[in-house]
This record gives structure tokens, C-alpha cells and sequence, in this order.
């Protein structure tokens, strides 16, 4: 028998470390090959552990609500497997001297950093009360990014392990949030107070004529992306008419031989994509990002996806070497991303790594948009509803007038590196690869 390590798993880029939400296996539970064995949170997604091996759950290493960094053991799983057939990979984490300031005075005072959980010890200067209690990195940013004081803070009731307060305790506080009347400013605040306001008060109505609703947290995650995103990139929108005829009576034509001979259906966004990838490979720029005064120009192709998920918000899963897939591939990739959006099974990867996005606000009616660039990224291209229309078409005979499929293009980029030239021209070539779909084209 091999006591075999299980390693919360690197889950993006960006993505240092997550929060143990609920282990769905306790200890003597049978486990097979990738089950799920504890649910996690992050910043990005909600997502699930599974088993690197199969056996029986033999000891778990931290409790539900402990924030983790990836890469760390946090079980271990007792299988048959030969030991030396698994690569065990251990940090080992020893505890060090810190110092965190005191609130009120601004004084150093020593603590011991406890892997993964640090104790604030702060003075409350009204009450005269020192606090020893214990909160997560993640409950702390949330906190601040709520605009809640220590001394609020400290009234919120946990039912974490001792008292603390966990993720969903200061989520449901926030939920439920009333204002304070009586605000005590604390000597020392990290946010700015003007005109002796705290950054704790929140606008209300007292005429019963308006209903005030509190974001949810992706909803704020958004806000907060998008009003960075406008900041950071001088946004320029180029807009094109295409005629996607061709597209609309090929898919007619091969849809239910489609769903026979692979078992799912075909849309347009992965004809779409398919020409977005072509288009990228002739203006590499348009695949890039920027870092100070750098251009990192990305040779891979990873195109995101917007997706509308049921709570009313939109998400962007992401087609990992998008260019390397023919077409029944990347109709596999976006049926599949698109499913587990919308029933909130992506994985924190999922959403990592894209290098241009695109987003379909036809699906939802409209003509057409002015998206807002997806930041890293400097372009991201709208398709708008497809409508039947008079268009004057071109033949050996002269020119002219046929009702037609036709739908709108837009794209917004960033004008630092791409200017209207390369977008007007990029669009262009997307249009273009449109038109020309081959009607005769096999599956």
C-alpha cells in the first residue's frame, strides 16, 4: 500500500491559491480515480478536486474554509499503486516572524504567521478591546472591497471553526447589509474620507419608490473589469456589414446530419471563430497584449467566449490552441464550454489564457455593439443578429437586388497598438472569409 499525496492543482495563471469550500469525502471513504473529493472557490470560478488515484481517504490536512496556495498537499489517499509510479511533490511551510501595524496606532507588533491563516491583532481604541480573531486572506479582501471598517468587521457573526468568519458568513452579511447610523471613523483608514463621509456608508431611499439591489460578487467582478478595462485601452469600435448567406443555407442544409453522425448541433460561433483564427494569423498584432512599453504578441491562439449563465451574468471560457482544431473540434469545445457555463461547472482554467475574445450580442437581438475589450487582450469582436435583407449582389449578368442574410461586425480595439488601419483591415478579412464559406463544404 502507497500513501499517496493529493496536490491542489495549479487552476490558471493567475490563480495563486483557493479556499476549501466543503470536502465531499471524509476520512475512510472509499475513492475512485477522479471523483470528486472537496469543492474549492477562487477568485475566477467555484470548481471541484477530483481523486489523482483511486483508494480510501486516510487523512485531510485542512479544515473547510482554509485558504490554500496551490501546489500544496491537503490529503493524502492510501491506494495500491506503486509509489514510485507518482510524482510527489511537497513545499514544506514554516512559520515566520511578521509585523502588522496596529490599526489605531500605527505600531509594529510581533506575530507568528500561520501558514495560510494570519491573526490581525488590532486595537479598538472606542471599546478599548484587543482582537485576536482570526481572518483569511480571502475574507479580508472582500472586506475591503465592501468598504467594511475592523470595527464593523468584528460584529460580523462566523460560523467558521472558533468563531471565524468564513466566505459565505460575510457574503450573507453583505447581502443583508444595513447603513449604520452611528459611523466611528477609525484614527488611521487606507480609503480616502471626503467631506466626512466613511467609505463604509452606502446610498439609500427612504421613499419606498425604488428597489436597491445588492451586486452579487461576479456582477462586481465585472464592473470592476470593465471600468479598469475602458481606463487602461483607448477604445476604437470599426463596424462591417456581411452577407452570411452561404453560412445560414449551408448550416440548414447539414444541421440534422450534423446531430446524427456526432450526436450534438452546430451553431454559428464555431464558423465564426474558425474565421477569426485565419484572420489572426494574417495580423498577429490584433493576438497581443501590452506591458508597459512592450508588445507581447501571442503565437498562440486561445479565443474566449461570452457566455450568459443563469444568475444573469456573463462569463468567458476560453478554447485553449483554438487554431489547431478543424471545425467539428472546435464545436465540441464550445458546446462543451457553453453546457457547463450555464450549469456552473467551469473550471478556474477554463477561464484563463485568452488572448482575444468574441461575443455574440446577436444571440440576445441586437444589430450590433461596441463590446468592451476583455483586458489583457486589445481586441474582441461582436457578431450581431442575422436578418434577412435586400442587398445588391454582384453577377455575369449585372447587378442585382436579392434578399439576403446579413449581419454586422464590430470590432473594439486598443488604440496604443492597433490603429484603425490594422483593425478596419482585420475586420475586413473576417468579413471576407465570411462571404466566401464554401456551401459545399463536407463534415
Amino acid at each position: 500500500m502507497a500513501q499517496i499525496e493529493l496536490i491542489l492543482p495549479k487552476m490558471g495563471e493567475s490563480i495563486t491559491e483557493a479556499t476549501i469550500l466543503k470536502w465531499t469525502k471524509k476520512v475512510g471513504d472509499k475513492i475512485d480515480q477522479d471523483e470528486t473529493v472537496l469543492e474549492i472557490a477562487t477568485d475566477k470560478v467555484d470548481s471541484e478536486v477530483p481523486a489523482s488515484c483511486a483508494g480510501v481517504l486516510t487523512k485531510i490536512l485542512f479544515e473547510e474554509n482554509a485558504v490554500v496556495p496551490v501546489g500544496t498537499c491537503i490529503a493524502y489517499i492510501e491506494t495500491d499503486i506503486a509509489a514510485q509510479n507518482v510524482a510527489i511533490e511537497k513545499t514544506p511551510i514554516t512559520p515566520t516572524q511578521i509585523n502588522i501595524p496596529a490599526i489605531s496606532t500605527g505600531k509594529p507588533e510581533p506575530v507568528t504567521e500561520i501558514p495560510f491563516v494570519v491573526e490581525i491583532v488590532s486595537s479598538n481604541k472606542n471599546s478599548g478591546i484587543e482582537s485576536g480573531r482570526f481572518y483569511s486572506p480571502l475574507v479580508k479582501t472582500i472586506a475591503k472591497e465592501e468598504n467594511i471598517s475592523f470595527t464593523e468587521l468584528e460584529r460580523v457573526a462566523g460560523s467558521g471553526e472558533g468563531g471565524r468568519i468564513t466566505k459565505t458568513d460575510l457574503l450573507n452579511y453583505v447581502k443583508n447589509r444595513t447603513v449604520p447610523t452611528n459611523i466611528s471613523i477609525p484614527e488611521k483608514i487606507s480609503t480616502p474620507v471626503h467631506n466626512n463621509i466613511s467609505p463604509a456608508v452606502q446610498s439609500s431611499s427612504i421613499s419606498g419608490g425604488v428597489e436597491i439591489i445588492e451586486m452579487d460578487r461576479m456582477r462586481q467582478m465585472i464592473a470592476k473589469h470593465m471600468t479598469d478595462s475602458l481606463q487602461i485601452s483607448p477604445h476604437v469600435t470599426s463596424f462591417v456589414e456581411v452577407d452570411v448567406t452561404n453560412i445560414v443555407n449551408w448550416r440548414n442544409k447539414i444541421k440534422a446530419e450534423y446531430q446524427k453522425k456526432y450526436n450534438e448541433n452546430i451553431t454559428y460561433t464555431p464558423i465564426f471563430i474558425e474565421a477569426v483564427c485565419a484572420a489572426l494569423r494574417d495580423f498577429p498584432w490584433v493576438n497581443a497584449s501590452v506591458e508597459g512599453t512592450k508588445i507581447i504578441v501571442k503565437k498562440d491562439l486561445n479565443i474566449g467566449m461570452a457566455a450568459a449563465i443563469p444568475n444573469g451574468n456573463l462569463i468567458v471560457p476560453v478554447i485553449k490552441g483554438a487554431h489547431q482544431l478543424n471545425l467539428q473540434g472546435l464545436t465540441q469545445k464550445v458546446n462543451d464550454l457553453s453546457a457547463r457555463a450555464r450549469a456552473n461547472k467551469l473550471k478556474p482554467d477554463d477561464v484563463q489564457g485568452g488572448t482575444f475574445t468574441l461575443t455574440n450580442v446577436g444571440t440576445f437581438g441586437s444589430v450590433m455593439g461596441t463590446p468592451i475589450i476583455n483586458q489583457p487582450q486589445v481586441a474582441i469582436l461582436a457578431t450581431g443578429v442575422i436578418k434577412k435583407k435586400p442587398a445588391v449582389i454582384e453577377t455575369e449578368y449585372g447587378d442585382v437586388i436579392a434578399i439576403r442574410q446579413m449581419m454586422f461586425l464590430s470590432l473594439s480595439y486598443d488604440h496604443r497598438i492597433v490603429d484603425g488601419a490594422m483593425g478596419s483591415s482585420f475586420l475586413r478579412r473576417v468579413a471576407d472569409l465570411l462571404e466566401k464559406f464554401d456551401i459545399s463544404r463536407s463534415i
